[in-house]
């Protein structure tokens, strides 16, 4: 898979703040070094955030959002700012521009990005036409104790100085993760159980599977790939027992029974819990399940928008099993793509996909926003394992 082919959800997320009119499109534009981002002089021409995914020399695969002013008013620019500040989720790293002295909305602002742990960079655009720059720097550094950036998107002064900011800001596990390194090592027999039903996508795998396979490759293993039915001939095929399987969670229970006892055994919704998420919360919030009863309620997140399909896992599947083991009174709200209920002490338990469209970051932000509200968190591979009596004996 080439640079320009990754997936947004393994990009760096760099979001830019500030007031309109401040330069963050311009900016966007002149670190990229293509027209991406639509600049004019009208304050407010930025509505809904925009995300732009990118290819920056030292930084790598990376997604750029260019957000509404946070200055923006009447009951429009209000749902603006609401859209803005969504942001802060999915953001790893902040650059806010400040072009005037007045920064109270901004200091409230880097309240909200520090508490999220988001680390910012500050810069001043316009250094070419604005007669306040030394003003300026002075106010940002008495206020948050930190340089500015003098920039001009316009004339191209300053740009190199961002993306090293950039680069010295990156997470130490930026592009270093792998998603199965800790299980396995060099010539290892790794088997994929892959079941082609109604939610396989006609003619390709899913993301979870590509990214698998290409990890595993890098991994220097040995890759098989079968569906549930050839599970035995797979097998028999084989001098000896795969190292590990990694299989589709609707199918844990079929391929635990069949598996060789020295084979370790995983899924790739559990893989990716603990790749984009906290597996350790994802375990512990199964738990939640045992004190469930029929006047409880489930939320069920699902990062992907689609049609609901007859052997959907999150909206069929896992909600029948769940109505099997409780009862029929079981109460299960399901939500797709960036909803995700403001309230959620209305929950006994939430259910996560395996976000393999989401980043880490954002992963994060729901669990945390779980934890403070001390509702139980999991995951799709984690639950069902639990509900099938193998939770115990999987590979996290």
């Amino acid at each position: 898979m080439g640079l320009n082919n990754t997936p947004n959800s393994n990009r760096l997320h760099i979001g830019i703040f500030g007031k309109r009119n401040s330069g963050k499109s311009s900016l966007i534009n002149a670190v990229t070094n293509q027209d991406i981002a639509l600049v004019s002089d009208i304050a407010g021409t930025t509505t809904d955030p925009v995300y732009k995914a990118m290819e920056i020399n030292g930084i790598g695969p990376c997604v750029f959002i260019d957000t509404a002013g946070f200055d923006d008013d009447g009951a429009l620019g209000t749902k603006r700012v609401e859209m803005t500040e969504k942001v802060i989720d999915k953001t790893d790293i902040a650059i806010m521009i400040i072009n005037d002295t007045d920064i109270s909305e901004e200091k409230e602002w880097y309240s909200k990005l520090n508490k999220n742990k988001i680390p910012v960079i500050f810069a001043v655009n316009k250094i070419d036409i604005l007669e306040n720059v030394n003003d300026i720097k002075k106010t940002v550094k008495e206020n948050f104790n930190k340089d500015i950036i003098e920039l001009s998107a316009n004339e191209k002064i300053g740009i190199d100085k961002i993306r090293q900011e950039l680069i010295r800001y990156l997470p130490e596990s930026y592009n270093l993760e792998s998603i199965v390194g800790h299980l396995v090592k060099s010539k290892d027999v790794v088997m994929l159980v892959m079941p082609q039903d109604i939610q396989a996508p006609k003619g390709r795998l899913i993301l979870p599977q590509v990214q698998t396979i290409r990890d595993l490759l890098d991994n220097k293993c040995i890759v098989v790939c079968v569906t549930t039915e050839n599970i035995d001939d797979a097998l028999n095929s084989l001098a000896n027992p795969p190292k590990l399987i990694i299989t589709d969670s609707q199918v844990f229970k079929t391929v635990y029974e069949k598996k060789p006892e020295e084979s370790l055994l995983t899924s790739f919704s559990v893989l990716f819990a603990a790749l984009k998420g906290d597996i350790e919360e994802f375990v512990s919030g199964a738990d939640a399940i045992d004190s469930l009863n029929e006047n409880s309620r489930v939320l069920i997140a699902e990062a992907c928008t689609h049609a609901p399909l007859s052997e959907d896992i999150g909206r069929e599947k896992i909600p029948a099993m769940l109505r099997k083991r409780i009862g029929e009174g079981l109460r299960i709200d399901v939500v797709s793509g960036v909803d995700f209920p403001e309230d959620l002490s209305v929950y006994d338990l939430i259910i996560h996909c395996a976000s393999c469209m989401f980043n880490k970051k954002y992963v994060l932000s729901r669990i945390n926003r779980a934890k403070e509200k001390g509702i139980p968190i999991s995951n799709y591979g984690i639950v069902i394992a639990k509900m099938v009596g193998i939770l115990d004996k999987i590979k996290i």
